[in-house]
C-alpha cells in the first residue's frame, strides 16, 4: 500500500528542474566538492549523502561562526540547490544561523526519482550528517519547510521531541488538499500534515501569503490553529506563492523569532515522551488554545479525532475526560517546573526587539533589495504542479 501511495503520488507532487542548475565537480586546489554556476564561498560545504532508500543525495551546509542554531531547510517543487545557493547564503548571513539545504532524490544531481517515502529518507540523510559531521543538537535545530518542503519537514518534527523549533512557509495541508477543498484524509494522499501538525512540541512560526494563488492562504492559517505552541505568525496582505521573500517583514519576523527561540529554556523530554508513537487523526476543527505570558499560544492536547470516527464522539470525549482525569496528578508535579519555565520566558518578546540594534536594522535594511534580486532571478514557484496535474487527470 505505501508503495503504491508514493508511485500515486510522485505523479503528480513532484517536478525537479530540467535540466538541473548545477554540476557537482571537484576543486582540485582543495579536494573538495563545489557547484558549478555559483559563486564559491569558503563557509560554504558541498556534499553527497547516502539514503536509507539507497539514493546519493546533494547538500550544503553553510557555517556562520557566530551561530548558536543550525536551520535545515527543505526548499520546495520545481527549485534546486543551484537556485537556492544564494538565498541560503544570505538567510545564514542575516538570520545569524548554520543552515543546511538538500536536494530531494532525483532534484539537482542527486540520485533516484522523487516520491514521498523517498523525502522522507532525504530530510533524515541530511539531519543525521547535522549531528554525525557538524555536531549539531536536536535542542538547536529548527525546521524550515517551504511548500511541499513542509511536508518532509513535519514528518521528521514529530521524531524530535526535544526540537527547538519549526518554520513553515506557504505550507500544504496535504497534497490532496491543494487541488480538492476535502474534509477528510484518504490513504493515497501526501504529505498529511494537518494530521500531522498537532504533535509538533516546539514553538512553530507559520508564513503565509494572503493572495496565494498556488496553495491557499486558509492552508497556512489552519496550520497555524492546530499548533500547539503557536508563534506570532507573519500573513504578508498581498503576498503569492513565489514571493514572500521580497517583504521587508519576512526577514525582519524570522529574526525576530529566532532571537525569541534562541532563548528559550531547552526542552526537557522523558525517555517514555521519547519513545511514545502518536496516531495521527483528522477534524475539521482544532483544539481551544491558550495563550499565555510568553507570546507563545499552547494547545495543551494536540489529537484531534478522525471525521470517519464522528459517530463515535461521544464515547471518544468520555475516554479523552477519563485519561484527563488519569493525568491530573502528573501535571499537578510538574506544574512548578512549568512555572518556572513560563518566568524565563516572559521577556521574549520585548528582549527580542531590544536585541536589534540600529547596526543590525541597518545591515538587515541593505540586504533585503540584493536577496530580493536574488529570488527575482530564481522565479521560485513551487506546486503548480499539483494543479497543472489535477487538470490533466481530469
Amino acid at each position: 500500500m505505501g508503495s503504491a501511495t508514493s508511485s500515486m503520488a510522485a505523479k503528480f507532487a513532484f517536478f525537479p528542474p530540467d535540466p538541473p542548475s548545477y554540476n557537482i565537480c571537484l576543486d582540485e586546489s582543495t579536494g573538495k566538492m563545489k557547484m558549478s554556476d555559483v559563486h564559491q564561498r569558503d563557509e560554504v560545504d558541498v556534499m553527497k549523502l547516502n539514503t536509507k532508500k539507497g539514493n546519493e543525495i546533494v547538500a550544503m551546509y553553510v557555517k556562520n561562526p557566530s551561530a548558536s542554531l543550525t536551520l535545515l531547510y527543505s526548499h520546495g517543487n520545481a527549485a534546486d540547490l543551484g537556485q537556492m545557493y544564494h538565498i541560503f547564503t544570505e538567510l545564514s548571513l542575516h538570520l545569524g544561523v548554520n543552515l543546511m539545504g538538500y536536494d530531494y532524490s532525483g532534484y539537482g544531481q542527486s540520485t533516484g526519482k522523487a516520491s514521498e517515502q523517498d523525502t522522507y529518507a532525504d530530510i533524515e540523510a541530511a539531519y543525521k550528517c547535522l549531528e554525525e559531521k557538524y555536531g549539531v543538537k536536536e535542542e538547536d535545530t529548527i525546521l524550515y519547510g517551504q511548500s511541499v518542503g513542509s511536508g518532509p519537514a513535519l514528518e521528521l518534527a514529530v521524531k524530535l521531541p526535544r526540537l527547538r523549533a519549526v518554520i513553515l512557509h506557504s505550507p500544504i495541508l496535504s497534497g490532496l488538499r491543494v487541488m480538492y477543498p476535502v474534509k477528510r484524509t484518504f490513504w493515497f494522499d501526501i504529505y498529511k500534515n494537518i494530521d500531522k501538525i498537532p504533535f509538533v512540541k516546539c514553538p512553530v512560526l507559520v508564513i503565509h501569503g494572503t493572495e496565494d494563488e498556488i496553495v491557499d492562504f486558509s492552508h497556512g492559517k489552519q496550520l497555524w490553529e492546530l499548533c500547539q505552541e503557536k508563534y506570532e505568525p507573519l500573513w504578508l496582505k498581498g503576498g503569492n506563492h513565489c514571493n514572500l521573500e521580497l517583504y521587508p517583514d519576512y526577514l525582519r519576523h524570522l529574526r525576530k523569532f529566532i532571537s525569541a527561540v534562541e532563548k528559550l529554556p531547552r526542552i526537557a523530554v522523558s525517555t517514555e515522551q521519547a519513545t511514545t508513537t502518536t496516531t495521527t487523526t483528522t477534524t475539521d476543527k482544532p483544539d481551544s488554545p491558550q495563550k499565555n505570558t510568553t507570546g507563545i499560544i499552547n494547545t495543551e492536547n494536540g489529537a484531534r479525532s478522525s471525521t470517519d470516527q464522528k459517530e463515535n464522539k461521544s464515547r471518544s470525549s468520555t475516554g479523552q475526560r477519563e485519561k484527563s482525569r488519569l493525568s491530573t496528578d502528573s501535571r499537578e508535579k510538574s506544574r512548578t517546573s512549568t512555572d518556572k519555565r513560563d518566568k524565563s520566558r516572559k521577556s521574549i518578546d520585548r528582549s527580542g526587539k531590544a536585541r536589534i540594534s540600529i547596526d543590525h536594522s541597518e545591515r538587515a535594511r541593505n540586504s533585503f533589495d540584493r536577496l530580493g534580486d536574488m529570488v527575482r532571478s530564481v522565479g521560485l514557484c513551487n506546486v503548480d504542479c499539483l494543479k497543472q496535474a489535477a487538470a490533466s487527470e481530469a
